[in-house]
């Protein structure tokens, strides 16, 4: 074990520093404990594991909510066992209600994650939906207040995510003033493009914002002005990581091939989930 291992503690309060600084940085897209040290020795300051990430990285399978908690925590327990970085993570929904989301943070919080999101997306996908959408307000702020009560390490971050692209603006701003009110730590904000909409989370909430992606008029802004102390720069590392081992591969395959274009939706088999989709939650 390295003496410059990060303990649990000490990796939340780095979390938490950069939320109360004055910069925005990008994390490390890591997705297991080789790819977390790597980032370390390469100078980020944190690592961030999607949850897109962690399907393909545990089940091969797209993002579809098919990864179960003890899963995903098993994942997080090893990256943060390297003492690497601080790891913040998407923990979805809690992975269903108020009481499970108890006890997602339970077992997040044991497996040594700095901060984890936990988002007010209707999910898993029922039956017959035809698009996304937000669970009711007070059932997001219950489940955010309960998540809050599950947490014994007051170092850990819980930050509030939501979707501007679900939501009336006046609407994502109630959200915002609310998940402040309950506790949250942060805001994360999916979907967002403007500057003006950015701005008026952060003042409506007073936390400091989170970012999935810097697009639209955001990609040239300054965003550390604007609140924001983490920003996502997309999860680029376990596709260049699966490309060069299909190269590695096939330099000395029996049947070698070029690498396909879209390599990563051939091997998680995302048309295969497409049809059972199709099959099994569409309305006929």
């Amino acid at each position: 074990m390295s003496e410059a291992q990060l303990t649990t503690e000490k990796a939340r309060a780095q979390l938490r520093a950069i939320l109360s600084g004055d910069t925005c940085v990008s994390p490390a897209s890591v997705y297991d404990p080789l790819t977390a040290r790597a980032a370390g020795r390469l100078g980020y300051s944190v690592a961030m594991l999607g949850g897109s990430v962690a399907a393909l990285a545990v089940l091969g399978a797209p993002d579809h909510n098919l990864l179960s908690l003890d899963e995903f925590a098993g994942l997080c327990r090893r990256i943060c066992r390297t003492g690497a970085l601080p790891l913040m993570v998407d923990a979805d929904h809690g992975f269903g209600n108020a009481l499970q989301a108890m006890r997602c943070v339970e077992e997040l919080e044991r497996a040594g994650i700095a901060g984890m999101t936990l988002e007010d997306t209707a999910l898993p996908r029922s039956f017959a939906d035809e698009a996304a959408a937000l669970i009711p307000l007070d059932e997001a702020e219950a489940k955010l207040k309960a998540a809050l009560a599950a947490r014994q390490s007051p170092g850990l971050v819980i930050a509030a995510r939501t979707d501007l692209r679900l939501q009336d603006p006046a609407l994502a701003l109630i959200r915002a003033r609310a998940y402040a009110a309950a506790g949250a730590d942060a805001l994360f904000l999916t979907g967002a493009r403007r500057i003006e909409e950015v701005r008026a989370a952060r003042e409506a909430s007073g936390l400091p914002i989170m970012l999935a992606a810097a697009k639209g008029e955001l990609a040239k802004a300054d965003l550390a002005h604007l609140g924001v102390r983490f920003c996502l720069r997309g999860h680029a590392t376990l596709p260049a990581a699966t490309a060069a081992a299909w190269d590695s591969l096939a330099a000395s395959a029996p049947a070698p091939q070029e690498r396909p274009e879209d390599l990563m939706a051939m091997l998680s088999d995302e048309a295969g989930y497409a049809a059972l989709i199709a099959a099994y939650l569409d309305r006929a």
